[in-house]
């Protein structure tokens, strides 16, 4: 199965083998589970970097490369300021210039400058693989493992807008949802960014994470596993747009176990709740309190439910059934 490589691995074979970052003094977030972003110490603040593929995507590669690599570095205090491209192809007649147009078209759109990277056909592949790594600079880098007791916890936008996207784009013409849903749902790939989200709210944030692969259920996870702490989350508070429950419902998978991206997750002190909503309204970003931050073990609590391994998104298996009917 297709999606990311278990923690449990990630600890055996990763984590711990750095070269000299455990001893490098400006080295101030190496990688560790739940965090998405490195940070460096930098002349007049902090150097955020992060890496992300994007592998399964058939189009639109460039437009969500940036947007998802870009989003590590908001959600970690810090504006995008520069981009790496690593664009490999098919063959010649895979649309480079599709892939190039939409990436400087992103990178304008997040203020960032794409400043180098590296291209080449690879004939194994079966479509482009397009790679971006994201630098940016923060005074104050904002972890994933900041949260801590008695924070409150907040939902930016709403859950799975990039997996209401991918519904609506890839598995449409099997469900029985009415054309005007799936087009207002195809849309939602133009809010992917969260850049705005970050910047409206990490004066106030002790951690911040956006929900990629696994939805929110999966961030949430995340927060929690890697500041030692016990989230409490109340389903019915998680927004959830009418589109999403629609073909969510038709395809049979939970909002929030599918696809993230475009929402931000964010732990604030109680007392600072309300300054936070007031900030991101006042940037025009919809938002949410979902929960709260408690101590006990590393795990998410959604209602009843208890969760402390990794989720998986719906997604997968949905994608994988197609691939065998062909």
């Amino acid at each position: 199965m297709p999606g990311k490589v278990p923690p449990d691995e990630l600890f055996a074979h990763v984590f711990e083998r750095t070269g000299e970052a455990d001893v490098d003094e400006t080295v101030l977030q190496g990688p560790a589970d739940g965090e998405d972003a490195a940070a460096i110490d930098w002349p007049g603040g902090d150097l955020v970097v992060s890496s992300d593929p994007i592998s399964l995507a058939a189009s639109q590669v460039g437009n969500l490369g940036v947007h998802v690599a870009c989003n590590d570095v908001a959600a970690s205090g810090a504006d995008p300021r520069w981009l790496t491209v690593v664009v490999l192809l098919p063959d010649e007649t895979a649309d480079l210039e599709a892939i190039t147009r939409d990436l400087d078209a992103a990178a304008s759109e997040v203020g960032a400058s794409i400043v180098g990277g590296h291209s080449e056909y690879v004939d194994q592949l079966e479509r482009p693989l397009v790679s971006l790594t994201a630098m940016g600079a923060t005074e104050s880098f904002v972890p994933t493992g900041g949260a801590e007791p008695g924070d409150a916890v907040l939902l930016t936008k709403a859950a799975g807008i990039e997996g209401t996207a991918i519904l609506a784009a890839d598995f449409a013409e099997d469900l029985e949802v009415d054309p005007e849903t799936v087009d207002r749902a195809g849309a939602f790939l133009e809010e992917i960014s969260v850049v705005p989200d970050g910047r409206a709210v990490r004066e106030f944030a002790t951690a911040m994470h956006d929900p990629t692969e696994g939805g929110v259920a999966a961030g949430l996870l995340e927060i929690a596993r890697a500041s030692g702490v016990r989230l409490e989350i109340d389903r019915e508070a998680v927004p959830v747009r009418a589109e999403t429950e629609r073909l969510c419902a038709a395809a049979g998978v939970d909002p929030l176990r599918i696809f993230g991206s475009g929402a931000l997750l964010a732990t604030v002190p109680g007392e600072h709740r309300d300054e936070a909503l007031e900030a991101l309204s006042s940037a025009g970003i919809e938002a949410a309190t979902v929960g709260t931050v408690a101590e006990g073990e590393p795990e998410l609590v959604l209602d009843d439910e208890v969760i402390g391994e990794p989720v998986a998104d719906d997604l997968y298996p949905l994608w994988a059934a197609a691939d065998a009917t062909e």
